[in-house]
C-alpha cells in the first residue's frame, strides 16, 4: 500500500500538468517547460528579465489560472508564455548572439521542432 502511495504522489509532482492536457501533449508541454528551463536565454516581461527557471514558475502560475481554457499546447503558449494579463505586452526572449523574439514565436519553433524529432 505505502508503495501505491508513494508512486501517486510521485506522478503528481513529476505531472503536475497532465489532469488538464490531453495525454498526447503532455509530452509536448514537459518538453517546451525543460526547455525553457535548460535555455541560457533570458526571458523578458514586461521589463523585468528572468531565467528559464523563474520563467517556469510564472508560466505555472498562469497556467493554473488558465487552465480551463487550454486544450492544446499551442493554447498553453498562448495562454501561458505569450504576454501579460494586464497590459497586453508580449514577452520576449533574447537568447546569445541572436535578436529578441515574442516568447510565442520561439515556443511555437521549438515546439514544431520536437514535433519533428517525434515523426522520425
Amino acid at each position: 500500500m505505502n508503495k501505491y502511495i508513494i508512486s501517486l504522489l510521485l506522478s503528481f509532482v513529476c505531472f503536475p500538468l497532465s489532469a488538464d492536457i490531453p495525454a498526447s501533449q503532455i509530452a509536448e508541454v514537459e518538453h517546451l517547460l525543460n526547455f525553457i528551463k535548460k535555455s541560457p536565454c533570458i526571458i523578458n516581461r514586461n521589463g523585468s528579465k528572468h531565467k528559464g527557471k523563474e520563467a517556469v514558475e510564472h508560466i505555472f502560475k498562469k497556467y493554473d489560472y488558465f487552465k480551463g481554457d487550454i486544450k492544446n499546447t499551442e493554447d498553453f503558449i498562448k495562454y501561458s508564455a505569450t504576454k501579460s494579463t494586464l497590459s497586453g505586452t508580449y514577452y520576449y526572449v533574447s537568447c546569445p548572439e541572436q535578436a529578441a523574439i515574442k516568447t510565442q514565436d520561439w515556443l511555437l519553433g521549438e515546439l514544431q521542432k520536437f514535433r519533428v524529432q517525434q515523426e522520425k
